[in-house]
């Protein structure tokens, strides 16, 4: 694979993550409501944040994956993560995931990431559907997913384990002709 790809929108980079945000990482991530409705449990040390840095970019190398570092322009610091993973090239298809530090909520942040995100995986990736996993009680990651043109295929009941606990998911999905007319 090629140099890890920058994106950019009108307020936002988006960049590898690198050692050097596990303290941005840190900062938001032991934030028991960032790790509410995440397969992780609030982070009490740094090194947390780093070996989760390491395996984001890890699935990069390998082929399985992009994680991008969310950062305001022009300030390097690190305000949130996106990006795809469970990524099945034979079958054009990946799963989205990311989260935000509760200081940026409710400013638009994801949706106009999120829109730059879904161009690359449908444009430069070649994907023909993006899938996401939620919480069902997690109300604002719904919101954003349907505003963003995604849309619900199924309640999937103690479909992950997480966090010593059997838990239910519903599944949205995006697929290429429907975000092109989405564009339009």
């Amino acid at each position: 694979m090629q140099l890890f790809p920058q994106l950019e929108t009108e307020r936002f980079i988006l960049r590898k993550l690198t050692s050097a945000d596990a303290g941005d990482l840190f900062h938001y991530f032991s934030n028991d409501e960032v790790t509410k409705y995440y397969d992780l449990n609030s982070f009490v040390e740094l090194r947390q944040a780093e070996d989760l840095i390491q395996s984001w970019n890890s699935r990069y190398l390998e082929n399985k994956g992009f994680r991008w570092a969310i950062t305001v322009k022009p300030d390097n610091k690190v305000i949130g993560t996106c990006g795809y993973h469970n990524w099945a090239k034979e079958h054009y298809k990946a799963e989205i995931g990311y989260e935000l530090n509760p200081s940026y909520w409710r400013q638009g942040v994801m949706t106009e990431v999120l829109q730059e995100i879904l161009r690359f995986g449908f444009e430069d990736l070649g994907l023909n559907r993006i899938e996401a996993f939620i919480d069902p009680d997690n109300i604002r990651s719904r919101y954003l997913l349907e505003k963003t043109g995604f849309h619900e295929e199924g309640y999937l009941k103690q479909c992950f384990y997480e966090k010593d606990q059997f838990v239910d998911a519903v599944i949205f999905s995006l697929l290429k002709s429907q975000y092109l007319i989405n564009r339009e």
